[in-house]
């Protein structure tokens, strides 16, 4: 039985020495042979660490992408080359303990296809927890399939799962990780943790890519936007109609009434509801078209093992 450790890095040079140990201090008596993927996504420069780690340890191989491509692209590019007959999936900030991985093991060999983590608690700003909370809920609430709270990527998973997510499997251009393992349903079962502060560096990921990856989400996994549409029409309809109404009382009655104030209004309220509902349109058509498109999800620039391998 063997392991197979997917992690996408992007200019986490700092990190690696530390992630890698304490990887290997978890994997080393569990009973299971394993390999450690590293996907560098585009870093800049590429981290001199990843040839002085995979001298060091055979089981360590590094895929280095093209460019940039995003966390879910990288994710995406290690299940493809994972062999193991469960994948785990971490990010490489050091942030997701990889002592945690000793619980996912127990409950993977009790049978469950896919073990995820859930943030019982964050070590993070409070405007960011804030975000993530929020988040995780009006997900939970519009979500055509059922999505578990607080929990990423972090996550064991089984090899038949993740032939079934793969970007070969699911070639959908805009994906959703941890939407997708929830989809493809199996026994599934979440394990609560602590997530770490941050200890070098800067977050990589910007806000800007994590709104994508939440945009990503609620397009991918609920209709609810196309459906927003059909209730602002009937609301705007029935607010039309009562403004007839209006409008027929005074005129029968002989009420003045006052004409560019109120037009203005109706005007500025239904082209601000058009564009509204013009722009969901156009996001679905947008998808739409990257899906047509079928450019790759990434492209690899160089797999680099050990070198008694190459």
């Amino acid at each position: 039985m063997k392991l197979s450790i997917v992690i996408p890095v992007y200019n986490e040079g700092d990190v690696l020495y530390e992630l890698h140990t304490r990887l290997r201090a978890v994997m080393k008596n569990n009973g299971y042979d394993y390999e450690i993927i590293f996907v560098d996504d585009g870093s800049n420069p590429t981290p001199p660490q990843f040839e002085k780690i995979m001298n060091k340890d055979e089981k360590v191989s590094v895929l280095t992408l093209s460019r940039n491509f995003g966390h879910q692209a990288a994710i995406s590019a290690g299940l493809d080359q994972a062999v193991g007959d469960g994948v785990i999936i971490m990010d490489g900030d050091l942030q997701d303990p990889p002592e945690v991985i000793l619980l996912f093991i127990k409950k993977w060999d009790e049978g469950y296809d896919v073990v995820y983590g859930v943030r019982k608690k964050r070590k993070e700003g409070f405007l960011k927890r804030a975000s993530y909370y929020l988040f995780y809920r009006l997900m939970r609430t519009v979500s055509t399939i059922k999505l578990p709270l607080d929990s990423g990527d972090f996550a064991l998973i089984s090899h038949r799962v993740a032939r079934l997510i793969t970007s070969q499997a699911m070639p959908e251009h805009n994906r959703y990780v941890r939407g997708l393992r929830s989809w493809v349903g199996f026994n599934q079962i979440g394990i609560e943790y602590e997530r770490d502060a941050r200890i070098y560096g800067e977050p990589k990921v910007t806000i800007r890519q994590l709104f994508k990856l939440a945009y990503d989400g609620l397009f991918s996994f609920s209709n609810i936007p196309i459906k927003l549409m059909t209730i602002i029409g009937f609301f705007c309809s029935i607010v039309a109609s009562l403004g007839i109404i209006i409008v027929l009382y005074k005129k029968i009655n002989g009420i003045p009434i006052p004409g560019y104030a109120s037009m203005a209004i109706l005007i500025l309220f239904f082209a601000g509801v058009q564009l509204l509902c013009l722009g969901i349109l156009s996001e679905y058509i947008s998808r739409i078209t990257d899906e047509v498109r079928k450019r790759p999800h990434y492209i690899v620039k160089n797999h680099a093992k050990h070198e008694k391998n190459n």
